[in-house]
Protein backbone atom coordinates (compact mmCIF):
# COMPACT_ATOMS: atom_id res chain seq x y z
CA UNK A 1 0.00 0.00 0.00
CA UNK A 2 1.07 3.61 -0.58
CA UNK A 3 0.09 6.99 0.78
CA UNK A 4 -3.56 7.25 1.89
CA UNK A 5 -4.17 3.56 1.29
CA UNK A 6 -3.67 3.49 -2.48
CA UNK A 7 -2.37 0.33 -4.08
CA UNK A 8 1.05 0.71 -5.70
CA UNK A 9 0.76 0.16 -9.43
CA UNK A 10 2.07 2.57 -12.01
CA UNK A 11 3.50 5.03 -9.47
CA UNK A 12 7.20 4.78 -8.65
CA UNK A 13 9.26 5.47 -5.55
CA UNK A 14 12.10 8.01 -5.76
CA UNK A 15 15.44 7.58 -4.03
CA UNK A 16 17.97 10.42 -3.84
CA UNK A 17 21.35 9.62 -2.31
CA UNK A 18 24.20 12.00 -1.46
CA UNK A 19 23.44 14.44 -4.28
CA UNK A 20 25.68 17.49 -4.52
CA UNK A 21 25.02 20.48 -6.79
CA UNK A 22 27.24 23.53 -6.48
CA UNK A 23 27.18 26.95 -8.09
CA UNK A 24 30.67 28.25 -7.45
CA UNK A 25 31.27 28.19 -3.67
CA UNK A 26 27.54 27.75 -2.95
CA UNK A 27 26.23 24.22 -2.46
CA UNK A 28 22.60 24.39 -3.55
CA UNK A 29 22.30 20.68 -2.70
CA UNK A 30 24.69 19.63 0.06
CA UNK A 31 24.93 15.84 0.22
CA UNK A 32 21.15 15.63 -0.20
CA UNK A 33 19.40 12.32 0.49
CA UNK A 34 15.63 11.71 0.50
CA UNK A 35 13.17 8.90 -0.22
CA UNK A 36 9.70 9.48 -1.70
CA UNK A 37 7.27 6.57 -1.47
CA UNK A 38 5.34 5.29 -4.48
CA UNK A 39 2.03 7.16 -4.79
CA UNK A 40 2.99 9.74 -2.18
CA UNK A 41 2.33 13.49 -2.29
CA UNK A 42 5.65 14.86 -1.07
CA UNK A 43 6.18 18.59 -0.68
CA UNK A 44 9.59 20.26 -0.71
CA UNK A 45 9.23 23.28 1.54
CA UNK A 46 11.74 25.96 2.38
CA UNK A 47 12.69 29.63 2.08
CA UNK A 48 14.03 31.16 -1.12
CA UNK A 49 17.47 29.81 -1.94
CA UNK A 50 17.09 26.73 0.28
CA UNK A 51 17.62 24.25 -2.58
CA UNK A 52 14.07 22.93 -3.02
CA UNK A 53 13.72 24.00 -6.67
CA UNK A 54 17.24 22.78 -7.47
CA UNK A 55 16.27 19.36 -6.12
CA UNK A 56 13.09 19.32 -8.23
CA UNK A 57 15.05 20.32 -11.34
CA UNK A 58 17.57 17.56 -10.62
CA UNK A 59 14.68 15.06 -10.48
CA UNK A 60 13.37 16.41 -13.79
CA UNK A 61 16.82 16.23 -15.40
CA UNK A 62 17.19 19.98 -16.03
CA UNK A 63 19.99 20.20 -13.43
CA UNK A 64 22.96 17.80 -13.45
CA UNK A 65 24.47 17.11 -10.02
CA UNK A 66 28.22 16.86 -9.52
CA UNK A 67 27.81 13.62 -7.59
CA UNK A 68 25.20 11.33 -6.08
CA UNK A 69 22.41 9.04 -7.22
CA UNK A 70 18.80 9.64 -8.31
CA UNK A 71 16.70 6.51 -8.82
CA UNK A 72 13.11 6.09 -10.01
CA UNK A 73 11.87 2.66 -8.98
CA UNK A 74 15.45 1.39 -8.74
CA UNK A 75 16.57 2.73 -12.14
CA UNK A 76 19.44 5.22 -12.09
CA UNK A 77 18.37 8.50 -13.75
CA UNK A 78 21.33 10.89 -13.33
CA UNK A 79 22.53 10.37 -16.90
CA UNK A 80 19.05 10.00 -18.45
CA UNK A 81 17.93 13.13 -20.40
CA UNK A 82 14.73 14.91 -19.28
CA UNK A 83 12.56 13.76 -22.19
CA UNK A 84 13.32 10.12 -21.44
CA UNK A 85 12.55 10.19 -17.70
CA UNK A 86 8.80 9.82 -18.23
CA UNK A 87 7.83 12.48 -15.70
CA UNK A 88 5.00 15.00 -15.95
CA UNK A 89 6.05 18.57 -15.20
CA UNK A 90 3.90 21.53 -14.08
CA UNK A 91 5.73 24.85 -14.07
CA UNK A 92 5.07 28.02 -12.07
CA UNK A 93 4.42 29.94 -15.30
CA UNK A 94 2.15 27.17 -16.74
CA UNK A 95 4.36 27.09 -19.93
CA UNK A 96 1.35 26.67 -22.23
CA UNK A 97 1.68 27.21 -25.98
CA UNK A 98 -0.32 30.41 -26.76
CA UNK A 99 -0.73 29.53 -30.46
CA UNK A 100 -2.41 26.21 -29.62
CA UNK A 101 -5.92 25.47 -28.39
CA UNK A 102 -6.52 23.86 -25.00
CA UNK A 103 -6.96 20.48 -26.70
CA UNK A 104 -3.72 20.87 -28.67
CA UNK A 105 -1.79 21.89 -25.56
CA UNK A 106 -2.97 18.85 -23.64
CA UNK A 107 -2.38 16.53 -26.61
CA UNK A 108 1.21 17.70 -27.17
CA UNK A 109 2.91 15.05 -24.92
CA UNK A 110 0.91 12.35 -26.74
CA UNK A 111 1.78 13.76 -30.15
CA UNK A 112 5.54 13.65 -29.53
CA UNK A 113 5.11 10.06 -28.28
CA UNK A 114 3.41 9.20 -31.59
CA UNK A 115 0.11 8.16 -29.99
CA UNK A 116 -2.64 7.58 -32.59
CA UNK A 117 -5.06 10.44 -33.28
CA UNK A 118 -8.05 8.49 -31.99
CA UNK A 119 -6.27 7.59 -28.76
CA UNK A 120 -5.09 11.19 -28.38
CA UNK A 121 -8.65 12.49 -28.59
CA UNK A 122 -9.99 10.03 -26.02
CA UNK A 123 -7.16 10.64 -23.55
CA UNK A 124 -7.31 14.43 -23.90
CA UNK A 125 -11.05 14.41 -23.23
CA UNK A 126 -10.56 12.21 -20.19
CA UNK A 127 -7.77 14.44 -18.83
CA UNK A 128 -9.85 17.60 -19.28
CA UNK A 129 -12.81 15.96 -17.54
CA UNK A 130 -10.53 15.00 -14.66
CA UNK A 131 -9.52 18.64 -14.11
CA UNK A 132 -13.12 19.86 -14.59
CA UNK A 133 -12.53 21.43 -18.01
CA UNK A 134 -14.74 19.20 -20.15
CA UNK A 135 -15.90 21.14 -23.21
CA UNK A 136 -13.01 23.63 -23.09
CA UNK A 137 -10.88 21.85 -25.69
CA UNK A 138 -11.53 24.33 -28.50
CA UNK A 139 -10.67 27.46 -26.50
CA UNK A 140 -7.46 29.42 -26.83
CA UNK A 141 -5.14 29.96 -23.87
CA UNK A 142 -5.79 33.73 -23.77
CA UNK A 143 -9.50 33.02 -23.23
CA UNK A 144 -8.84 31.23 -19.94
CA UNK A 145 -8.59 32.49 -16.36
CA UNK A 146 -5.49 31.82 -14.27
CA UNK A 147 -7.15 28.88 -12.54
CA UNK A 148 -8.26 27.39 -15.85
CA UNK A 149 -4.75 27.73 -17.32
CA UNK A 150 -3.38 25.92 -14.29
CA UNK A 151 -5.86 23.09 -14.86
CA UNK A 152 -4.77 22.83 -18.50
CA UNK A 153 -1.14 22.57 -17.37
CA UNK A 154 -2.16 19.80 -14.97
CA UNK A 155 -4.09 17.95 -17.68
CA UNK A 156 -1.07 18.14 -19.99
CA UNK A 157 1.20 16.76 -17.27
CA UNK A 158 -1.18 13.85 -16.59
CA UNK A 159 -2.41 12.94 -20.07
CA UNK A 160 0.37 10.46 -20.88
CA UNK A 161 -0.11 8.77 -17.48
CA UNK A 162 3.34 9.44 -16.02
CA UNK A 163 4.44 7.50 -12.97
CA UNK A 164 5.93 10.67 -11.43
CA UNK A 165 4.59 14.25 -11.57
CA UNK A 166 6.79 17.20 -10.55
CA UNK A 167 5.25 20.58 -9.68
CA UNK A 168 7.21 23.82 -9.25
CA UNK A 169 5.14 26.31 -7.21
CA UNK A 170 2.19 25.90 -9.62
CA UNK A 171 -0.28 27.97 -7.58
CA UNK A 172 1.89 30.96 -6.68
CA UNK A 173 0.49 33.20 -9.43
CA UNK A 174 -3.13 32.74 -8.28
CA UNK A 175 -5.00 34.98 -5.85
CA UNK A 176 -5.48 33.74 -2.29
CA UNK A 177 -9.05 32.47 -2.66
CA UNK A 178 -8.38 30.61 -5.92
CA UNK A 179 -5.10 29.25 -4.60
CA UNK A 180 -6.84 27.73 -1.57
CA UNK A 181 -9.55 26.24 -3.80
CA UNK A 182 -6.91 24.72 -6.10
CA UNK A 183 -5.05 23.25 -3.12
CA UNK A 184 -8.14 21.25 -2.19
CA UNK A 185 -8.73 20.22 -5.80
CA UNK A 186 -5.12 19.07 -6.25
CA UNK A 187 -5.33 17.01 -3.07
CA UNK A 188 -8.54 15.36 -4.31
CA UNK A 189 -7.03 14.85 -7.77
CA UNK A 190 -4.04 13.06 -6.28
CA UNK A 191 -6.36 10.50 -4.71
CA UNK A 192 -7.63 9.63 -8.20
CA UNK A 193 -4.18 9.35 -9.78
CA UNK A 194 -1.74 6.48 -9.58
CA UNK A 195 1.28 8.77 -9.56
CA UNK A 196 3.98 9.95 -7.19
CA UNK A 197 3.86 13.74 -6.82
CA UNK A 198 6.76 15.94 -5.73
CA UNK A 199 5.59 19.50 -5.14
CA UNK A 200 7.68 22.62 -4.44
CA UNK A 201 6.39 25.59 -2.45
CA UNK A 202 7.61 28.24 -0.02
CA UNK A 203 4.09 28.53 1.46
CA UNK A 204 3.97 26.48 4.68
CA UNK A 205 0.16 26.57 4.91
CA UNK A 206 -0.07 25.19 1.38
CA UNK A 207 2.33 22.39 2.31
CA UNK A 208 0.38 21.52 5.46
CA UNK A 209 -2.89 21.42 3.50
CA UNK A 210 -1.84 19.14 0.66
CA UNK A 211 0.96 16.81 1.66
CA UNK A 212 1.30 13.23 2.86
CA UNK A 213 4.76 14.22 4.06
CA UNK A 214 6.82 17.42 3.94
CA UNK A 215 10.57 17.77 3.53
CA UNK A 216 11.68 21.06 5.08
CA UNK A 217 14.86 22.12 3.29
CA UNK A 218 17.40 24.65 4.53
CA UNK A 219 20.80 25.44 3.00
CA UNK A 220 20.71 22.45 0.68
CA UNK A 221 19.91 19.89 3.38
CA UNK A 222 16.81 18.24 4.85
CA UNK A 223 16.06 19.98 8.16
CA UNK A 224 13.16 17.59 8.89
CA UNK A 225 11.05 15.11 6.91
CA UNK A 226 7.73 14.27 8.51
CA UNK A 227 3.95 14.33 8.29
CA UNK A 228 2.28 17.77 8.45
CA UNK A 229 1.01 17.15 11.99
CA UNK A 230 4.39 15.93 13.26
CA UNK A 231 6.20 18.92 11.76
CA UNK A 232 3.78 21.32 13.39
CA UNK A 233 3.48 19.66 16.77
CA UNK A 234 6.91 18.01 17.09
CA UNK A 235 9.52 20.13 15.30
CA UNK A 236 13.10 18.99 15.81
CA UNK A 237 14.87 22.34 15.56
CA UNK A 238 14.30 26.06 16.00
CA UNK A 239 14.40 26.58 12.22
CA UNK A 240 11.58 24.10 11.59
CA UNK A 241 9.50 25.32 14.53
CA UNK A 242 9.82 28.94 13.45
CA UNK A 243 9.28 28.24 9.74
CA UNK A 244 6.20 26.03 10.13
CA UNK A 245 3.19 27.91 11.46
CA UNK A 246 2.79 31.06 13.50
CA UNK A 247 4.85 31.05 16.67
CA UNK A 248 6.56 33.06 19.40
CA UNK A 249 10.01 31.89 20.45
CA UNK A 250 11.50 32.43 23.92
CA UNK A 251 14.91 31.20 25.16
CA UNK A 252 14.86 28.68 28.02
CA UNK A 253 17.55 27.35 30.34
CA UNK A 254 18.21 23.64 30.85
CA UNK A 255 19.06 22.51 34.37
CA UNK A 256 19.03 18.96 35.79
CA UNK A 257 17.09 17.65 32.81
CA UNK A 258 14.39 20.32 33.03
CA UNK A 259 13.71 23.53 31.11
CA UNK A 260 13.10 26.80 32.95
CA UNK A 261 11.64 30.09 31.77
CA UNK A 262 12.32 33.16 33.92
CA UNK A 263 13.45 30.82 36.70
CA UNK A 264 10.26 28.72 36.64
CA UNK A 265 10.37 25.03 35.68
CA UNK A 266 8.28 24.24 32.62
CA UNK A 267 5.97 21.25 32.48
CA UNK A 268 6.47 19.52 29.14
CA UNK A 269 6.37 16.13 27.46
CA UNK A 270 9.75 16.87 25.80
CA UNK A 271 12.84 15.08 27.11
CA UNK A 272 16.39 16.43 27.08
CA UNK A 273 18.64 13.81 28.70
CA UNK A 274 22.16 15.25 28.92
CA UNK A 275 21.53 17.80 26.14
CA UNK A 276 23.53 21.00 26.07
CA UNK A 277 23.39 24.19 24.04
CA UNK A 278 20.66 26.77 23.42
CA UNK A 279 17.04 25.61 23.69
CA UNK A 280 13.86 27.54 22.99
CA UNK A 281 10.20 27.46 23.98
CA UNK A 282 7.97 27.65 20.90
CA UNK A 283 4.49 29.00 21.64
CA UNK A 284 1.67 28.54 19.13
CA UNK A 285 -0.81 31.41 19.71
CA UNK A 286 -3.87 29.18 19.24
CA UNK A 287 -2.69 26.78 21.98
CA UNK A 288 -2.62 29.37 24.76
CA UNK A 289 -5.65 29.25 27.06
CA UNK A 290 -7.35 32.23 28.67
CA UNK A 291 -8.29 31.63 32.33
CA UNK A 292 -6.97 28.06 32.11
CA UNK A 293 -8.21 25.13 34.17
CA UNK A 294 -5.08 24.01 36.02
CA UNK A 295 -6.75 21.26 38.04
CA UNK A 296 -4.72 18.51 36.34
CA UNK A 297 -1.44 20.15 37.41
CA UNK A 298 -0.09 20.14 33.84
CA UNK A 299 -0.61 23.79 32.98
CA UNK A 300 2.26 26.28 32.64
CA UNK A 301 1.47 29.78 33.94
CA UNK A 302 2.26 32.47 31.34
CA UNK A 303 0.08 35.23 32.75
CA UNK A 304 0.86 38.85 31.87
CA UNK A 305 -0.38 42.29 30.88
CA UNK A 306 -2.13 43.00 27.59
CA UNK A 307 -0.08 45.40 25.44
CA UNK A 308 -2.12 45.40 22.23
CA UNK A 309 -5.27 43.89 20.68
CA UNK A 310 -5.36 43.56 16.89
CA UNK A 311 -8.61 42.65 15.13
CA UNK A 312 -7.91 40.36 12.11
CA UNK A 313 -11.38 39.32 10.96
CA UNK A 314 -11.75 35.70 12.02
CA UNK A 315 -9.81 36.29 15.24
CA UNK A 316 -8.16 38.89 17.43
CA UNK A 317 -4.40 38.77 18.01
CA UNK A 318 -3.65 39.68 21.63
CA UNK A 319 -0.08 40.71 22.51
CA UNK A 320 0.83 40.03 26.14
CA UNK A 321 3.91 41.19 28.06
CA UNK A 322 5.08 38.33 30.29
CA UNK A 323 8.49 39.59 31.35
CA UNK A 324 10.62 42.70 31.34
CA UNK A 325 11.39 42.33 27.63
CA UNK A 326 9.34 39.26 26.66
CA UNK A 327 6.11 39.26 24.72
CA UNK A 328 3.83 36.46 23.63
CA UNK A 329 0.66 36.41 21.54
CA UNK A 330 -2.57 34.45 21.61
CA UNK A 331 -5.51 34.20 19.27
CA UNK A 332 -9.07 34.71 20.45
CA UNK A 333 -11.85 33.70 17.98
CA UNK A 334 -13.89 36.67 16.79
CA UNK A 335 -17.13 34.70 17.13
CA UNK A 336 -19.97 35.97 19.30
CA UNK A 337 -18.77 33.82 22.19
CA UNK A 338 -15.09 34.51 21.60
CA UNK A 339 -15.51 38.29 21.33
CA UNK A 340 -16.81 38.42 24.89
CA UNK A 341 -13.47 37.08 26.15
CA UNK A 342 -11.21 39.48 24.23
CA UNK A 343 -9.35 41.43 26.95
CA UNK A 344 -8.66 45.17 27.08
CA UNK A 345 -5.30 46.87 26.68
CA UNK A 346 -3.38 47.10 30.01
CA UNK A 347 -5.59 44.36 31.52
CA UNK A 348 -3.80 41.68 33.54
CA UNK A 349 -4.86 38.25 32.23
CA UNK A 350 -4.34 34.65 33.26
CA UNK A 351 -2.77 32.54 30.53
CA UNK A 352 -1.89 28.86 30.48
CA UNK A 353 -0.02 26.50 28.18
CA UNK A 354 -0.62 22.78 28.68
CA UNK A 355 2.40 20.49 29.05
CA UNK A 356 1.41 18.59 25.89
CA UNK A 357 1.45 21.87 23.94
CA UNK A 358 4.74 23.08 25.41
CA UNK A 359 7.18 22.70 22.52
CA UNK A 360 10.85 23.00 23.46
CA UNK A 361 13.42 22.64 20.67
CA UNK A 362 17.20 22.90 20.28
CA UNK A 363 18.63 25.72 18.19
CA UNK A 364 19.91 23.16 15.70
CA UNK A 365 18.68 19.61 15.02
CA UNK A 366 20.38 16.97 17.15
Amino acid sequence: MTAEGKTAGQSLPISVRNVVKAYGPLRALDDMSIDVRAGEFMTLLGPSGSGKTTLLMALAGFVSPESGSIRFGGQEMVTVPPHKRGVGMVFQSYALFPFMSVEENVAYPLKIRRVSAADQKARVEAALELVQLGGYGGRRVHQLSGGQMQRVALARAMVFEPRIILMDEPLSALDKKLREQMQIELKALHRKLDATIVYVTHDQREALTMSDRIAVINQGRIAQLDTPEALYRRPKSLFVADFIGESVVLPVVLHDGAATLNGCKLKTTSSFGSAEGPYHLVIRPELLELSPDSSDGLMNDLSGEVREVIYQGDSALVLVRVGVDQEISLRVPASRAGSASIPDIAQRISLGLHAEDTIIVPETAL
